[in-house]
């Protein structure tokens, strides 16, 4: 999956990027920009639930993103590993405006130029919580959606593996083992406050970009023998840690 997930898709993970059933109930509407969908809707694979006005913003804060750390200029290009912005912590967003809306354009723009399906800020070099994806990788096709800090309440106890791959490590792809499925909290581009429950390749992709907003790259994720299937790859062995697989937390595991 590209940085975000490339469209570099196992026979079993390609089923669900072939299909059309939207990501969101459509009485809901749009998350961010309008939706496209390639077909006639199919059964919901999940449903979201929204607040009727966004959120009051928060007091100024280090831990929120300033008009700086907004700041951006196009074209936007995806940040290869190791550049240390992949590793920087991403701030959260309490400004809702045109900016954040031409953000996620420009994201967009760059996911489709790239053959990706999600991409997340810090890849594009804008370190906050911010991320857009479309299982369906083409323009005017699927669903897009936008999250702004994003947060995992709930995820499956069943664990699947499919092979991944990141815009910010090209050419490289691996066996990624994560929950079957994540309920979450996020904002909209517009600040409206989201839940939502993912399953198939939506949680998947949600998975691998939330990873970039925590400062996790998808190899962080790999077992052992896996990693050492693209060791030789990644050039990094001297920064690969002991204990490379990184635990999904206990407490955020349940049926």
């Amino acid at each position: 999956m590209a940085a975000g997930l490339r469209l570099h898709l196992c026979p079993r993970l390609r089923a669900f990027a072939d299909s059309s059933r939207p990501l969101f109930a459509p009485h809901f509407g749009a998350l961010t920009l309008p939706l496209r969908r390639a077909g006639p809707a199919m059964p919901l694979a999940a449903r979201a639930r929204r607040s009727s006005t966004a959120a009051a913003p928060p007091a100024e804060d280090d831990d929120f993103a300033t008009a700086a750390d907004l700041r951006f200029e196009p074209p936007l290009e995806v940040v290869k590993y190791p550049d240390p912005i992949l590793r920087a912590r991403n701030k959260r967003i309490n400004t809702f405006d045109d900016n954040l809306r031409a953000l996620a354009d420009e994201m967009f723009d760059v996911m489709y130029k790239t053959d990706g399906i999600g991409l997340s800020a810090p890849q594009v070099g804008v370190n906050v919580q911010l991320m857009v994806f479309n299982p369906a990788g083409v323009k005017g096709e699927g669903e897009e959606i936008v999250l702004v800090n994003p947060a995992v309440y709930k995820s499956a106890k069943r664990l699947l593996v499919f092979e991944e791959g990141c815009l910010s490590f090209p050419g490289i792809y691996a066996n990624v083992v994560r929950p079957e499925s994540v309920k979450i909290e996020a904002q909209d581009v517009t600040g409206a406050k989201i839940k939502v429950k993912l399953s198939g390749l939506p949680a998947r992709v949600f998975q691998h970009e939330f990873d970039h907003l925590l400062g996790i790259l998808f190899f962080d994720r790999m077992t052992m023998d896996v990693l050492e299937t693209v060791r030789e790859e990644l050039k990094i062995s001297q920064k690969i840690p002991k204990s490379a697989c990184i635990p999904f937390p206990s407490q955020n595991i349940s049926a």
